[in-house]
C-alpha cells in the first residue's frame, strides 16, 4: 500500500519535546532524535518506516540519524530516507538535521572499511546520492580505525565541510584519550569537533567513568544510542523471546545477553518506572537524559505505537535523588556494549 495523501506537517510540532544546545556549538538537537539502524531498510515495509518519521517530526523530532551500511541491505536505510524526504520534508529540509556515517564495512576491497580519507570522501559521496541531499548536517568517523592515522580520518571529516558536503563533524565509539586527540587535530583545522555518538544506557554506563568530561572539556555534544539496550531495557523479553525481534534473529543482540541476572535487574527497574508512572523504555530514556553533558537520546521504532512511548519519555525526565539512588542499585554492566573493544583499545 502507498501513502498517497499529501503530507502536511502537524502545526504544533514544536514545544513537545525539548531541544538542547550542542556542546559549545550554535546547534540546538531534540532531546530524542530518531535512528534509522534497524527497521528503515530495504527488507522493511517502506510505508511503515514512512509512517514512523512522519510521526517523529509532527511531535517534534527534527534529527534523523542514518549511516552508510544501514539496512539490510547496505545503503538501502538511506535510499528509502532519500524516497521518504522527495515525497514528504523536502519543503522542511532547513528544518531537519540529517547526519550519516562511515567506518565499518561497506563495500568489498581495502577502500570500503575504516579510516581512510578514500574510503570516508566515496562514502560521504555515496551517501547524498542515495539521500537526494547537497549536504549533510552531520558526518561522522563512524568509528576509530587504529591501522590509519588519526590526522588523516580528520582531515577526511574536515575537508567535507570545506567542500560544503557536511555542515558539522562528530565521532562514534571512541574512547577519553582517542577523542581529545581528534577533537584537537580537528581543532587545528579549524573544524570544531561537535559530538560524540556512543552507547549508553542503565545497563552500559562506560561514557561516565571518563568519556562525558572528556567531552565537556573539549566542548563537544553527546548523542547517546542503544538507551534501550537493543530493547533489553523495555518488557519484551521478560516472557521470553517474541519472533521477530533482535533476540530471535541472534544479528545485532544476542540470546546469550538474556541472562538471568539482567532480567532480574530489568524487573526492577520495571518496578520503578511503573511507580513513576512510566514505561521502563520511557525510563531508560530518560534517565539517560538526566546528565548534562548529554544532549540527544537517539532511539529506533518498529512502528508508530512504539515511537510514540518512546517520545512519551520527554513527559518526565526529572528524578528525585531518591529515585536515582535506587535505580542505582540495578543499573549496573549487563555485557550489553558491543563496541567496547573498539572504544576502549588503547586508553
Amino acid at each position: 500500500m502507498t501513502t498517497d495523501i499529501a503530507y502536511q506537517a502537524a502545526a504544533d510540532r514544536y514545544g513537545q519535546i525539548p531541544y538542547r544546545r550542542c556542546g559549545r556549538s550554535g546547534l540546538d538537537l531534540p532531546a530524542i532524535s530518531l535512528g534509522l539502524w534497524h527497521n528503515f531498510g530495504g527488507e522493511d515495509v517502506f510505508e511503515t518506516g514512512r509512517a514512523i518519521l512522519r510521526r517523529a517530526f509532527d511531535r517534534g523530532v527534527t534529527h534523523f540519524d542514518l549511516a552508510n551500511n544501514y539496512g539490510p541491505p547496505y545503503g538501502s536505510a538511506e535510499e528509502n530516507f532519500g524516497q521518504w524526504l522527495e515525497r514528504d520534508f523536502r519543503p522542511h529540509r532547513d528544518e531537519l538535521v540529517i547526519s550519516s556515517k562511515a567506518g565499518w564495512d561497506m563495500w568489498p576491497g581495502p577502500y570500503g572499511d575504516g579510516g581512510s580519507r578514500k574510503y570516508l570522501i566515496a562514502s560521504c559521496e555515496q551517501s547524498l546520492k542515495r539521500m537526494k541531499l547537497d549536504y549533510v548536517d552531520i558526518f561522522y568517523s563512524h568509528r576509530p580505525d587504529f591501522e590509519t592515522p588519526l590526522e588523516e580520518t580528520m582531515g577526511a571529516l574536515a575537508q567535507l565541510v570545506r567542500q560544503g558536503k557536511a555542515l558539522y563533524v562528530g565521532l562514534s565509539s571512541y574512547g577519553p584519550k582517542r577523542t581529545r586527540e581528534a577533537a584537537a587535530i580537528l581543532k587545528d583545522l579549524g573544524v570544531p569537533l561537535l559530538i560524540h555518538q556512543p552507547s549508553y544506557s542503565l545497563i552500559n554506563r562506560w561514557i561516565e567513568d571518563s568519556l562525558l568530561d572528556t567531552l565537556d572539556e573539549v566542548g563537544a555534544g553527546t548523542i547517546v544510542f542503544s538507551p534501550l539496550a537493543q530493547g533489553l531495557l523495555t518488557d519484551k523479553y521478560l516472557n521470553g523471546i517474541p519472533a521477530g525481534t533482535r533476540a530471535s534473529k541472534n544479528t545485532s543482540f544476542s540470546a546469550e545477553l538474556l541472562s538471568p541476572e539482567n532480567l532480574e535487574r530489568v524487573r526492577a527497574l520495571g518496578d520503578i518506572a511503573h511507580r513513576r508512572g512510566q514505561s521502563l523504555a520511557q525510563l531508560a530514556i530518560a534517565w539517560t537524559l538526566r546528565k548534562p553533558g548529554v544532549t540527544s537520546a537517539l532511539i529506533g521504532a518498529r512502528d508508530v505505537a512504539q515511537l510514540d512511548n518512546a517520545l512519551d519519555a520527554a513527559h518526565n525526565l526529572s528524578f528525585t535523588t531518591e529515585e536515582l539512588a535506587e535505580i542505582d542499585l540495578y543499573a549496573q554492566e549487563g555485557s550489553i556494549d558491543l563496541w567496547r573493544e573498539v572504544s576502549t583499545r588503547g586508553e
